[in-house]
């Protein structure tokens, strides 16, 4: 019976399934027939959805298609969305920046405008639209936006803050190129200005040869002039080729001088320009009793390559190379470089400030003057200052940490770190008051010697007689008061006028000399007006002065 009863449910379990399957197949077979039917009484192209049953089942077929008409509407309408978005964030920000009565402001204003007026268009608002119409619709909406992209661009530099920084970073780099070039050129081309030999000089020079030339009996040397040894009198020391600055500094002081007739100046020149010094003095004498020493510096017998240094490294060859060699590279080196190949920073007229015990050996006090500088008051009062025992008495030029000893030597040299402090306070040359006595007692050509021999290569200071005279004179400097001897006339435009006023020395020092035409003209007149104008030769040179 277990048998049987298992078998029975066997057969009706196996039935069961066979039914199932007939009805599923059924099933298929009818939705499938009234589909195939209702494709067949549909018209060709006809997208409208019958009633009834048939047409839920056609809104299910064209559900799973796509409708590139709906597509390109729902992309018009965003792109007309944002860039209203866009044109309202320019308008407002034009706003902000007080641009309302601008042409940029109306036009984005009318292009917002116009932006809402197409959304509130059939299509973009939801509502059904024919091809044809949505055509015109996609042509307007593509004309206002390349409209808004247009005006965009051009005003994106405008309200771009970026743009407009990174545009100010790119020109400001650009002009700062353009000056760096501009600041080179100009200091190349002052320094050679500066360099060269004026027509105006070169032609005074020519007539004062031809002069003595013409007249050589007129011109003979005149007898010795006791006071030249006399140290009861005031000194000055004046080294220069320059005849016409050596002219001016004479009468600057002797026009200013109390007691004319007790100052005594010692002219240095060079062998080229002694006779022109010579004639000059001769036929322009000094005024009111001064007295003049016209002497060149080849008169100084002990002045020879075997005692003096410089004389010394003027005959080395590896020197000569670097000062007359390769002018046309050197012509391409930048202003700094070109500065120091000047030769004139080892001439000997330029050096002879450190013999002036031996120059001199009778005067006790001396008063040292660059042939750039124009004397503004009596300057006795030097004399009468007490330098405590020192040899130079300068007028100090530091400030902060500018012109301090750091700038003019080698501190990375181990004998200058242990000899000097880098934050000692420079001094200016171009008026000095020198303690012949004390200078004789300390011995300091002797230690201008000992620094010069060893700067040979040029490893302690580059070039000059400042940074020498540092070393020589240091903590052998006394300190003058800053009125005695204003500077940076020839380089530095914010000299002030009460500054100058109350200066007994205004020095020239810098490119822009004034007898020069890139003199600064506020401070030329300073000079000019001691100029010998009634000289003819200075007529003649046509000195534009």
């Amino acid at each position: 019976m277990a048998v049987a009863f298992r078998g029975g449910r066997n057969g009706v379990g196996t039935g069961l399934r066979i039914f199932i399957s007939a009805l599923f197949s059924f099933l298929f077979l009818a939705t499938f027939s009234v589909f195939l039917n209702s494709s067949r009484h549909q018209p060709p192209h006809d997208h409208t959805l019958p009633s009834g049953g048939n047409a839920y089942m056609q809104r299910t077929f064209l559900a799973l298609q796509s409708d590139p008409l709906k597509t390109r509407l729902d992309m018009i309408h965003k792109q007309a969305t944002d860039h209203l978005t866009l044109v309202n964030a320019y308008a407002a920000y034009a706003r902000k920046l007080k641009l309302d009565a601008s042409k940029q402001l109306k036009l984005f204003e009318d292009l917002a405008i116009n932006f809402s007026d197409l959304q509130s268009k059939p299509g973009l608002n939801g509502n059904a639209l024919e091809e044809d119409a949505f055509r015109l619709l996609e042509k307007e909406v593509k004309d206002k936006v390349k409209t808004a992209r247009m005006m965009i661009v051009e005003s994106k530099e405008s309200y771009d803050t970026q743009l407009k920084i990174q545009k100010l970073r790119d020109t400001i780099f650009a002009v700062q190129e353009q000056l760096a070039k501009a600041k080179k050129s100009g200091a190349v081309a002052s320094l050679i200005s500066a360099k060269s030999v004026p027509k105006s000089l070169n032609c005074l020079a020519m007539r004062l040869v031809g002069e003595r030339i013409n007249n050589p009996e007129k011109y003979k040397d005149a007898p010795f002039d006791s006071a030249v040894e006399d140290p009861s009198l005031y000194h000055y020391a004046i080294f220069s080729d320059n005849v016409i600055a050596v002219s001016v500094v004479v009468r600057s002081v002797v026009m200013n001088a109390e007691e004319p007739w007790k100052h005594v100046f010692h002219v240095v020149t060079d062998r080229m320009n002694l006779a022109a010094m010579k004639v000059w003095f001769k036929m322009r004498p000094l005024d009111r009793g001064a007295h003049i020493e016209i002497k060149s510096v080849d008169e100084f017998k002990f002045l020879n390559s075997s005692y003096a240094p410089v004389l010394k490294q003027l005959e080395s060859a590896k020197l000569q190379k670097f000062y007359f060699e390769n002018q046309a590279e050197n012509a391409t080196k930048d202003a700094h470089s070109l500065k120091f190949k000047n030769p004139k920073y080892l001439s000997m007229l330029n050096h002879l400030r450190f013999y002036l015990p031996e120059m001199y050996p009778k005067l006790n006090k001396i008063l040292f003057l660059d042939d750039d500088v124009v004397v503004q008051k009596d300057v006795t009062g030097l004399w009468k200052i007490n330098l405590d025992g020192k040899v130079n008495g300068a007028v100090e030029t530091c400030f902060g940490s500018f012109h301090r000893y750091g700038q003019y030597l080698n501190f990375t040299h181990p004998l200058i770190k242990e000899s000097f402090n880098p934050n000692a306070c420079a001094w200016a040359f171009g008026m000095n008051i020198f303690d012949l006595n004390a200078w004789r007692r300390e011995k300091c050509t002797d230690q201008y010697h000992y620094w010069q021999n060893l700067n040979e290569d040029r490893t302690l200071w580059e070039l000059g007689t400042l940074p020498p005279g540092l070393m020589t004179f240091y903590s052998k400097t006394k300190s003058l008061d800053k009125s005695w001897h204003v500077l940076g006339l020839g380089y530095n435009p914010g000299v002030s006028m009460d500054e100058i006023k109350k200066a007994a020395v205004i020095h020239y020092n810098g490119n822009m000399k004034p007898w020069l035409d890139i003199a600064m003209n506020q401070y030329k007149s300073l000079w000019t007006k001691y100029v010998d104008n009634e000289m003819e030769f200075v007529q003649m040179c046509n000195f534009g002065l």
